[in-house]
């Protein structure tokens, strides 16, 4: 889910409930996918949905066999055996490979939209996968720098025509990061589009954004919030973590949780 109203999925793990943003709404899938996509044009083998009761909530990428990235979100406050995984699919309901979870950690930095900053997290798989992961980019490169996202969240502008099974793409670029609201400068990205009346959505929240082309993609973000004033998903502009300048403390956390 891309936050739109801020802090839904904080306010509920402050609540003491579970942090699966969507699912309670959506007993037939994801709430919301990306506004103003298409079908995705190729297989994505570090597309990740995370997954309760069978129902999409995130997205995330695949980092190794048995790592993900997602925001922080996305997870903060849940526990490892109440999500599941499914991963490399097109479809969030088949394909891919299934996985539970062993282990999540959220990252300290993480408090909600205020500061903002800090909307990542990883998540331990309970056993390794075959997909090939994607490699975290070096950097995320100044702004009109060509990027991609990628999610099974709300795809209509009204947001009232609910989750694709079809995963979506959309065509991206970075841009400046005055340009977006509450940002957390050189934590995170701000994303916009040329195709009108697009953007990630509810149910986009923790995917990828990428850049790259087919076979050489490289992960640079991961799907955090809205970037402008507007309730409305596809008003403009869009905010992902920047996921290259966590990549240390990615390290870090996978080095310290060897088996």
């Amino acid at each position: 889910m891309l936050r739109k109203t801020g802090v839904l999925a904080v306010g509920l793990a402050a609540a003491g409930a579970m942090l699966i943003p969507g699912v309670a709404s959506a007993a037939g899938g994801p709430t919301p996918f990306v506004i103003g996509g298409h079908d995705a044009t190729e297989d994505y083998s570090f597309m990740v949905s995370l997954q309760q009761g069978g129902n999409h909530f995130c997205g995330g990428s695949l980092i190794s066999e048995n790592w993900v990235v997602t925001a922080a979100h996305c997870v903060k406050g849940a526990q490892p055996g109440e999500i599941r995984t499914r991963i490399g699919a097109r479809q969030h309901n088949s394909g891919g490979t299934e996985t539970g979870v062993s282990r999540i950690i959220v990252h300290p930095d993480f408090v909600g939209q205020n500061p903002p900053g800090g909307d990542i997290a990883l998540v331990r798989l309970d056993k390794p996968v075959t997909e090939k992961p994607i490699k975290i980019a070096q950097a995320v490169g100044d702004a009109g720098t060509a990027t991609r996202i990628l999610g099974w969240g709300e795809h209509c502008a009204d947001q009232t025509c609910g989750a694709p099974e079809i995963l979506q793409e959309l065509d991206t670029k970075v841009r400046p990061a005055e340009e977006c609201r509450n940002l957390a400068t050189g934590k995170e990205i701000c994303t916009g589009s040329d195709t009108p009346d697009a953007m990630g959505c509810y149910g986009d929240s923790g995917g990828p954004q990428i850049k790259g082309r087919p076979g050489e993609w490289e992960l640079v973000g991961a799907t955090s919030r809205d970037g402008d004033a507007d309730p409305k998903c596809a008003s403009g502009l869009g905010i992902w973590t920047d996921v290259t300048v966590y990549r240390d403390w990615i390290a870090e956390q996978q080095a310290s949780s060897v088996a």
